[in-house]
């Protein structure tokens, strides 16, 4: 039996674009970079000074409960904003709730959570630095302390599952759920595994997000130590570059059978053709130059949505502005697309590298560019890589040459994931 049509029904996002999928394209349209001077912390003395922060971050406008706002982080906030805007956009919950108890809860059980998160965070340990502080390297002092001076939720805010566990909680979500800690391939793994799970039948309707808020001085300091992080501008596949930045945010999106979404009349946002998912092998920080493992990831996600490489419309580049990963990735196109790849663009510029949240708030961006029939451009590309030549980058929008985006993210120890979407 063929496997079930898998539709987009409900897309939310929030980083320092904008709080709304339309908002966001429209500002890296403009060609306006959200990325800009560190406020969470004196930034003086630190080898970089920018970030892409959500700009006013209240956490009321996030999240309206308070109470809930005392077992969660920074990135638990927003990732829940993400979930809520997609979850009230689809429908699925207004849907469920018209049905009489019995069908009610027949849908909520088939109706999943599937989340990406970072989980490492050393934010998570900074409650603990006073007392060490004052107990001056001593275990026994800081022990005889640590109940006292330490916050009890402390264990519960850290927990990796948060978002998963308040999305179920809130909205009655009670079927098949997961949460992903895969650095920067999180978000979009949560993506792929929603889609498994409704074509295997796991499932009937999925909620899948990713969320990450990474600006914070520790990873900002080792990221920088390890040759990560440029100086000033983040310039994907420029001559030029030297480096990513960080930025904060979340995407969901909710996936649902073809047949749950025209059952209820609900408006489908776009497709999910196929997906592959492949590493490398190689090393936790290595590189391989030819690409092989983003190559691979991109050749499964074709072969499984049983589309060629003319057929794809515009490649959503992972475009992070480290020179090995840009030229591996340009390998990696040129390995799958040959010299005939269409438009290629990337997001990064404009907000920063959301970690877990990059995939999956690109893809929500990618739907709403197809939307518009436009592959938006690299604002801050200044000089092409001349070992580049030929690939279709460009400074401003281009149009894409069909109805049809491919997404690839990649994360430390090799990781690669891509995501074939399509238009309505």
């Amino acid at each position: 039996m063929a496997a079930p049509s898998i539709v987009i029904t409900g897309s939310g996002a929030v980083c320092a674009a904008g709080a709304q999928p339309d908002d966001i394209l429209s500002m890296v349209l403009a060609g306006q970079s959200a990325i800009a001077p560190i406020t969470q912390w004196d930034h003086s003395q630190w080898p970089t000074h920018v970030a892409g922060e959500i700009a006013d971050f209240d956490p009321r406008a996030m999240v309206a409960d308070r109470k809930l706002h005392k077992l969660v982080r920074r990135t638990d906030l927003v990732g829940l904003y993400a979930a809520g805007r997609a979850i009230e956009r689809s429908g699925i919950v207004a849907q469920r709730d018209a049905l009489p108890p019995g069908k009610a809860a027949v849908y909520s059980d088939r109706s999943g959570v599937i989340v990406g998160s970072g989980g490492g965070n050393f934010e998570n340990q900074y409650d603990f630095f006073p007392l060490l502080t004052q107990a001056r390297g001593e275990l026994p002092a800081f022990g005889r302390e640590l109940t006292d001076v330490v916050n009890p939720m402390w264990l519960l805010r850290t927990l990796p599952n948060n978002v998963l566990g308040h999305i179920g909680i809130k909205y009655g979500l009670k079927g098949t759920n997961a949460c992903i800690t895969s650095h920067s391939v999180g978000g979009l793994l949560a993506v792929i595994e929603a889609f498994e799970a409704l074509r295997s039948g796991e499932a009937d309707r999925v909620v899948a997000v990713g969320h990450e808020t990474p600006i914070e001085p520790q990873m900002i300091l080792y990221y920088y130590r390890l040759g990560l992080i440029a100086a000033d501008t983040l310039r994907p596949f420029d001559a030029a570059r030297d480096g990513s930045q960080f930025g904060e945010g979340a995407g969901a999106l909710v996936l649902e059978t073809e047949a749950s979404a025209q059952s209820r009349g609900a408006r489908v946002l776009g497709t999910v053709l196929g997906s592959g998912n492949a590493t490398e092998g190689h090393g936790l920080l290595a590189i391989r130059d030819d690409g092989d493992g983003p190559a691979r990831a991109m050749a499964q996600a074709l072969d499984d949505a049983g589309i060629g490489p003319a057929d794809v419309g515009m490649i959503v580049a992972h475009g992070n502005g480290t020179r090995t990963s840009d030229a591996s990735e340009v390998a990696a196109i040129r390995t799958v697309f040959g010299g005939n790849p269409p438009p290629v663009t990337g997001f990064k510029w404009a907000f920063g590298h959301l970690i877990a949240a990059a995939g999956i708030v690109e893809t929500v961006v990618s739907l709403a560019a197809l939307k518009s029939r436009v592959v938006p451009g690299i604002a801050t590309l200044r000089e092409l890589d001349p070992e580049f030549a030929g690939l279709p980058v460009a400074l401003g929008p281009q149009t894409p040459r069909s109805d049809i985006a491919l997404v690839l993210c990649r994360g430390f120890a090799g990781t690669n994931a891509a995501l074939l979407v399509r238009a309505p």
